[in-house]
């Protein structure tokens, strides 16, 4: 699913949006204390996610399901307002990728 040179992060920021992506592995989660932006490859947004998915956390550790709406990819975005990056479940990683929205 993923390469071990890259890690899959949920990322929420202070404009409530939630991306799925990849972040270098060795990367911190943030860049330098004077900056809330974070750059991350094969981004994917969640739009909507249904109840069933119990919330954000939910989507870190189980993914998207087929009630939820999740954008197409893009190659690369820098995400700001960076409120909270979580690892992402190998799991949750296949529900991403098999979600784009229909």
């Amino acid at each position: 699913m993923t390469g071990t040179s890259t890690r899959p992060v949920v990322v929420t920021t202070e404009h409530k949006g939630v991306f799925f992506g990849l972040i270098p592995a060795g990367e911190v989660f943030l860049h330098p204390a004077d900056s809330k932006a974070l750059t991350l490859t094969d981004v994917q947004m969640c739009v909507y996610w249904s109840e069933d998915v119990q919330g954000i956390l939910g989507l870190a550790s189980d993914g998207p399901t087929e009630r939820c709406r999740v954008t197409r990819q893009v190659s690369k975005m820098t995400v700001t307002e960076v409120t909270a990056v979580m690892d992402v479940s190998d799991k949750a990683v296949k529900a991403w990728q098999d979600r784009p929205w229909s």
